[in-house]
């Protein structure tokens, strides 16, 4: 079976802000998706974090080593690509856009299959995993709201991220991660993510490490990011100190780039995000390598609902795995696909085990955010 059309398809109308300084307003198209044709007629759907030109000029690039090329073989195929596009790619838009051609693939091989991803990964570990509701951080009022309505969609651990947290004060920060802690009483787990790898980050070692023993006297499961996400020798430090267990690696990509931090411990936890890492081939195989050295491997995925089922998918199939990451509210996890991501009384998603991906894009419904 052979690759017969790509398309890219730009996400706009319903974008949710992802903190940066600027904003993010609902019509920018910060996730693209990836629909791959067969000349069998089967379809298979992936998921980019970068913007449809920047896709589409990827694609331009790769469109001719994608030619004919199998539609049932993802992992030799990108690969393929990521060697053929050397000096052009490694990283960014390319690879970005590799990751969403990878997923896309896997879910035509699971449905040429007839299994579901995670049995072609290598095999079930679970069928239910805990999401996390991620939102950002607000002030204290507006704070408290959000909180309310997170756990009142079923979240039972909610990751709160980037700014005003960080950005004014430490005796400021307390006052958020309180608010926090008592708006949700002690049985929700709390998670923070500094945002280190906004522009410009001004915070060291010794800010991080004083922040991670504050965030310790409010049970805080991890600190995220603390530091700029090429601070290697700082996270080593924090990593050694921290009375939190301290995570990174969603801006990174192929997986050269994640060994030094696996093989030296730089993190409690890796979070790989396989809508720009490289796909599920590159995340499969940073997976291995961090349960290898016995680091636990969490997947960042602030995205869609093509993003969150691949999450889910490599999640079933990796021997440790403890929460997906959920963006919520967002329309373009909840509003593209016809099954629905249902949490359930315990707090936990079930992990679709329908052939390839386990969702179907809802065409229909994604008229209204087609770029």
């Amino acid at each position: 079976m052979r690759i017969d059309k790509i398309e890219a398809i730009p996400l706009t109308g319903d974008t949710v802000d992802g903190g940066w300084p600027q904003g993010h307003e609902p019509q920018e198209n910060l996730h693209t998706l990836i629909e791959i044709t067969t000349d069998g007629g089967i379809t298979g759907v992936g998921s980019c974090f970068t913007s449809g030109a920047l896709v589409q000029g990827a694609l331009d690039l790769l469109g001719p080593l994608l030619k004919g090329e199998s539609a049932e073989e993802p992992e030799r195929v990108t690969e393929k690509l990521r060697r053929s596009s050397f000096w052009q790619g490694r990283g960014g838009t390319v690879e970005h856009t590799i990751s969403g051609i990878d997923i896309a693939l896997w879910d035509i091989m699971g449905k040429v299959c007839q299994q579901p991803v995670s049995r072609l990964l290598g095999g079930n570990y679970r069928d239910r995993i805990k999401p996390y509701g991620s939102i950002l951080f607000d002030e204290p009022e507006a704070l408290v709201l959000r909180l309310q309505e997170t756990v009142a969609r079923g979240f039972k651990a909610i990751k709160l991220g980037w700014r005003p947290f960080g950005r004014r004060s430490r005796k400021f920060d307390e006052l958020l991660i309180k608010t926090a802690r008592e708006t949700v009483g002690p049985d929700i787990e709390l998670m923070v993510d500094a945002g280190g790898s906004e522009q410009f980050w001004p915070h060291g070692l010794n800010w991080a490490r004083e922040t991670a023993i504050m965030l310790s006297n409010y049970d805080i499961v991890w600190f995220e990011e603390p530091l700029p996400p090429d601070d290697i020798e700082g996270y080593i430090e924090l990593t050694k100190q921290s009375p939190v267990p301290i995570a990174s690696g969603e801006v990174f990509t192929r997986r050269e780039s994640f060994l030094p931090w696996i093989e030296r411990r730089a993190v409690d936890i890796l979070q790989p995000d396989c809508t720009k890492n490289g796909g599920l081939s590159e995340s499969r195989r940073i997976a291995w390598a961090a349960f290898d050295h016995n680091v636990q491997l969490i997947p960042h995925g602030w995205n869609t609902a093509i993003g969150l089922a691949a999450d889910l998918q490599l999640s079933a199939a990796m021997p440790v795995a403890r929460y997906v990451e959920h963006l919520t509210p967002c329309a373009y996890v909840e509003d593209l696909t016809i099954e629905r991501f249902e949490i359930d009384e315990t707090g936990s998603l079930k992990i679709p085990n329908a052939p390839g991906l386990g969702v179907t894009l809802d065409h229909d419904k994604l008229q209204k955010y087609r770029g």
